[in-house]
């Protein structure tokens, strides 16, 4: 089931038009090749070696939230096994990340982003801490390509375009060569 929709996605992908990679200097002062997209789609049918959930602080066990919007669209394509490996991991400081296996999902792993706080509120500084821990744990494991959802967007409180805006100003700063995808959610037509 997971190829036949994956397929399906990688055709409506390719109609997209491309981005060009652009030279980006770091605020290390390394000039890095950064590819930034925004695409329009679903998170789970990108072409690329990790994604990032949107995820809260890790300290109400990830068993009792409801699954919704990004985090529920993992659990039920990546099964609970992520979740689990989630759950030993701890509490993750707001604006932090963490690595686990992608499940029964096609990419090598999934990087949980604390996007929001214990009131479910984001803020400017967790959506940038979010996008700078997750391009360095992307860098530190020599990931090429990394796609994120909207984090702040929805549940967080921030307008799609705002937390769009806010997370290509940080990923323009990060010391990552390769490609960074913004994934806005619409549904296949």
């Amino acid at each position: 089931a997971w190829a036949a929709k994956r397929s399906l996605s990688m055709l409506r992908l390719a109609a997209q038009a491309p981005c060009r990679s652009v030279p980006v200097t770091s605020t290390l002062g390394r000039t890095t090749r950064m590819e930034l997209l925004v695409i329009d789609g679903d998170l789970l049918d990108q072409d690329v070696d990790v994604i990032v959930n949107a995820w809260n602080r890790n300290i109400i066990p990830w068993w009792l939230l409801l699954p919704q919007g990004v985090s529920g669209a993992i659990k039920r394509w990546a099964g609970y096994e992520p979740f689990r490996e989630l759950g030993r991991k701890g509490p993750i400081p707001l604006g932090g990340a963490v690595e686990t296996g992608a499940g029964q999902l096609p990419f090598r792993s999934i990087i949980h982003v604390a996007g929001i706080s214990m009131l479910w509120r984001s803020s400017e500084r967790a959506i940038r801490g979010c996008v700078r821990s997750a391009l360095a744990i992307a860098r530190e494991r020599g990931y090429r390509s990394i796609a994120f959802p909207l984090i702040g967007a929805g549940t967080g409180g921030f307008s799609p375009e705002r937390a769009l805006d806010i997370m290509k100003d940080e990923a323009r700063k990060a010391d990552y060569d390769g490609e960074v995808r913004f994934v806005r959610f619409r549904r296949a037509a």
